[in-house]
């Protein structure tokens, strides 16, 4: 099975349980750090993560993830939340942050910068729209590496 797909299987089986315990499953991720493989599990809500609810979702997630063992090799568990300088994955996620600070990461550099960073205007399929200043400017979402909320406090 693809990396992909078992995110994507993985995905249909969890989001349940952490609705069910009143949180939005934010996003998943199966990566290898070193020697070891890590299932990561991000959850947020309006009211925020505390460390028990990471504890209470990383407890019904484990039990869920013994009784299907859809992964072969060991790995380690970590459920968290997406933090306060949150990668922005989805349009759902770009939806909720319209109007906020944002970082955009590029592949290769526009007008020889390969970072920018503006208040989050529009978006569609193709390009995401941010205002730099009193500009906007408009990148598109192939050149995008990596879309990050600018945390501020």
């Amino acid at each position: 099975m693809s990396k992909h797909s078992l995110i994507e299987n993985l995905k249909k089986q969890i989001e349940p349980i952490v609705e069910g315990l009143n949180y939005e499953l934010y996003h998943i991720e199966f990566v290898k750090e070193g020697k070891e493989n890590y299932l990561r599990i991000y959850i947020d809500s309006e009211n925020g993560v505390s460390l028990e609810g990471c504890e209470k979702v990383s407890r019904a997630v484990s039990e869920l993830l013994d009784d299907i063992d859809p992964i072969e090799e060991s790995y380690y568990l970590e459920v968290s939340s997406p933090g306060i300088d949150r990668v922005l994955y989805t349009d759902k996620h770009l939806e909720k942050y319209k109007g906020y600070n944002i970082v955009l990461n590029l592949y290769s550099p526009i007008d020889k910068k390969k970072k920018y960073e503006g208040e989050l205007v529009d978006f569609n399929e193709n390009e995401i729209n941010i205002k730099v200043e009193e500009n906007i400017v408009t990148i598109p979402r192939e050149k995008i590496s990596k879309t990050t909320l600018k945390g501020e406090l």
